[in-house]
Formats: C-alpha cells, sequence, structure tokens
C-alpha cells in the first residue's frame, strides 16, 4: 500500500529517507528551507512543496528529518506549521535527537489536536539512510504504528518498537549516542597517540581495524582523517548537542558519567577552537604536538 508521506528536511540523513520512500512507491511531498535542495528532489519524481502547512494538509504521515527540538517546534508550530494544518488521525513522525522528556509531551500536545505521534530517532548515517538500511528506534501507541507502519518499514532496515507510548525511542537513541560520541573521542585520542609516537598513520589504521580495539567509529572516522576530509556528514557540533542531551537526562537522575563528560568537553574544545561545523573527526585537532595526514 502506498500513500502520501511528507518528508521535512532533506540534509544527509532525510534527503536519503525520502529516496527510499520514493523507491517502495509512496507519493512524497518534501519541504526544506533550501528550495533548490526541494525542487532537486522533486525533478526525479516527487512533489516539492511551497511550505510546511501544504505538506502536512496532503499528507496523512509528516516525517520529520530536523536537526533538534527547537526545529521541530518550529515545524509543528511555528507560522505555517504542520500541527495547525495536519488532519485529526494524520501521524507526526520524529526522527530528531531530543530530550526523551521533551518527546513525552510533545506526544501529548499533538494528542490533544487529533495527532498520532511516533518518537522515531534514527541512526546508522547518510548511506545507510539512502539504501532504506537505517535503524529506527521507536515508541509509539498501536494506533501511530498501525498508520504508518508501511512508511517506516520503507526507510529503515530495522524498525525496534521500544513502547507503547513516546520516551522510549529517544531514551536508546541517547544511549547510542553515549556510545557513539565516546567511541569517536576514543577513536581521535589513540590516532593522536600514535601520530605523536611517530606511527605511520595508514600503518595503524590497518592494524587496528583488523585487531581487538576496533570499533565502527574507529574504522569510519579515523578513515576521514587519513583523507584529510573534514567534510561534515556529522558535525562536531552535533556531539556537543547529543554528548550534552546524555548528560542532562543522567544529571536529572544524578547518574554519573565520567567518560561521556571528558568525551563533551573534547567536541566543545573543538568547537570553540573553529572546528565546529566540520566533520565530528575533527575532534583530533584539538591534540597538540601532532602532524595530520594531509590530502593526497
Amino acid at each position: 500500500m502506498t500513500s502520501n508521506v511528507g518528508v521535512v528536511g532533506l540534509g544527509a540523513m532525510g534527503a536519503g529517507m525520502a529516496g527510499s520512500l520514493r523507491r517502495k512507491g509512496h507519493a512524497v511531498h518534501v519541504f526544506d528551507l533550501r528550495s533548490e535542495v526541494a525542487q532537486a528532489f522533486a525533478a526525479d519524481g516527487g512533489v516539492a512543496c511551497m511550505s510546511l502547512a501544504e505538506l502536512a494538509a496532503q499528507c496523512p504521515v509528516v516525517v520529520s528529518v530536523v536537526v533538534n527540538a527547537a526545529q521541530t517546534e518550529a515545524v509543528l508550530f511555528g507560522e505555517g506549521g504542520c500541527a495547525a494544518a495536519m488532519q485529526p488521525g494524520s501521524v507526526f513522525v520524529m526522527c530528531s535527537t531530543v530530550d526523551p522528556n521533551w518527546s513525552i509531551a510533545l506526544e501529548a500536545r499533538l494528542a490533544a489536536l487529533g495527532i498520532l505521534y511516533i518518537d522515531a530517532p534514527i541512526s546508522g548515517g547518510a548511506a545507510k539512510a539512502a539504501s532504506g538500511q537505517m535503524t529506527m528506534m521507536t515508541a509509539a501507541t498501536p494506533q501511530a504504528y498501525a498508520a504508518a507502519g508501511p512508511v517506516l518499514d520503507a526507510m529503515a532496515a530495522k524498525v525496534y518498537r521500544l513502547g507503547d507510548r513516546a520516551g522510549a525511542g529517544s531514551k536508546v537513541k541517547i544511549i547510542n549516542q553515549l556510545l557513539a560520541g565516546v567511541h569517536i573521542a576514543a577513536a581521535a585520542e589513540a590516532m593522536a597517540l600514535g601520530l605523536r609516537e611517530g606511527v605511520d598513520a595508514a600503518a595503524l589504521y590497518e592494524v587496528i581495524t583488523h585487531s581487538a580495539g576496533n570499533s565502527w567509529m574507529f574504522e569510519n572516522r579515523m578513515a576521514h582523517v587519513l583523507a584529510a576530509d573534514y567534510t561534515p556528514l556529522s558535525a562536531v557540533d552535533i556531539f556537543v548537542k547529543d554528548l550534552g542531551l546524555v548528560l542532562d537526562v543522567a544529571r536529572a537522575s544524578k547518574f554519573p558519567l565520567p567518560l561521556s563528560s571528558t568525551a563533551h568537553q573534547m567536541f566543545m574544545h573543538a568547537s570553540t577552537a573553529g572546528f565546529a561545523r566540520e566533520d565530528d573527526s575533527a575532534v583530533i585537532k584539538i591534540f597538540p604536538g601532532i602532524e595530520l595526514p594531509k590530502k593526497p
């Protein structure tokens, strides 16, 4: 079964998700503040909407793939936002990394308007989003799943259903981001020490990626360092935000997170040093006395 689906935000993840929906036969309506990006998507099939309200009025399922809670608020409740235009019984799928308590509250706010809600953070990176192989960590009412289940399945290889109300999806994503941020910081620290000790960077990468110390983040992000390519697939400031959320959640229950705290400070250091919008692997640039690989 196919239907009209709206996608708000055509960044690295949203563009791939919209493409996956289109391949599955859904009529994909898109909105992005960069109108040329939306028009480019529509040129290959789909509909570029001129406003959020236009998109929301036509789509029983709206998928929001923006950066944070503040942008999601604007998508829903800003001037000409989606909430006022969505029909009762339609579904809003929220894919950002946010405070779980905010997500819980949003479900109640939308329920008061007759709108169903799916707490649905995502993981896997741009390549997996584009191929429909990403992971979704979701929580929602049975009614929301019944209405939007085929849409979720069209975008992701794994759709985890973690609860029958909002919050659980965002909590699991927070824990995922704890690990992702700490692993990137640790990978950068390891590579920096190797460089400081005069180890050949390519040789170190080859050995570690075939040894017990490897991690997905080391293998993925240190490849960016070797290529001297800091194009932001996921920027330093994303982990300033996400690890900040991790620490906020833990602080509320007085739970200690020493590794997360250190990693957060490393990303903060990188951000204030001028690398905020570079790829998150640029956290390696905070280490003194090392010579990083240069572009071939």
